[in-house]
């Protein structure tokens, strides 16, 4: 089974992405563009396991403390670089708190075996890739920051990927409470 741990996001920001996403489209056709209703803040990609071990990853994702915290999606960016764009995305920020629930998935699941990332963790959405044919320089001298919203982030949930026509598949597994105490 293919999992990952994320953040949702709430409806009124995806209404936002999506009619942002409409309105600049058409500038890169070839491009790979991502499907709104499936944007997430990914804290930790597992990969495939196998199913048997889903139980001890939920029983790890359980022990997790933390704290609700507010989240801001704005702003769109370019990897690597606007000179070479390669990934079109939207800035998810969050101070300290993002960031530090990441490492506590992260910490929790490699105590368990599950390797850490070796990149450092820079939350955003991705709207489109490049891909084989896509290109996505129309893009970087016509977008500008925009605002999509906020939301306090008071669970994040463990899904299942599933790799199909059309792009993946996500289902929401378990669902893990962020609480005050």
């Amino acid at each position: 089974m293919r999992l990952f741990i994320a953040l949702d996001i709430p409806q009124d920001v995806r209404e936002r992405i999506s009619a942002y996403v409409e309105c600049i489209r058409s500038r890169c056709p070839d491009a790979r563009w991502a499907r709104v209703d499936g944007l997430h803040v990914t804290l930790k990609f597992i990969g495939e396991i196998q199913d048997a071990r889903v139980p001890e990853v939920s029983k790890a994702l359980a022990g997790i403390k933390a704290r609700p915290f507010d989240v801001k999606f704005d702003n769109v960016g370019f990897f690597p670089s606007p000179k070479s764009p390669r990934v079109f995305w939207i800035g998810v920020h969050a101070g300290e708190e993002l960031p530090r629930l990441a490492e506590a998935v992260s910490e929790a699941l490699a105590a368990i075996g599950i390797p850490r990332e070796d990149k450092s963790y820079s939350p955003h959405l991705t709207l489109a890739r490049a891909g084989s044919r896509g290109n996505l320089k129309a893009l970087t001298s016509s977008v500008e920051g925009e605002a999509f919203g906020r939301m306090t982030a008071q669970e994040f949930f463990l899904y299942r990927s599933q790799l199909g026509r059309g792009g993946s598949k996500y289902t929401k597994l378990e669902r893990f409470g962020l609480s005050e105490r």
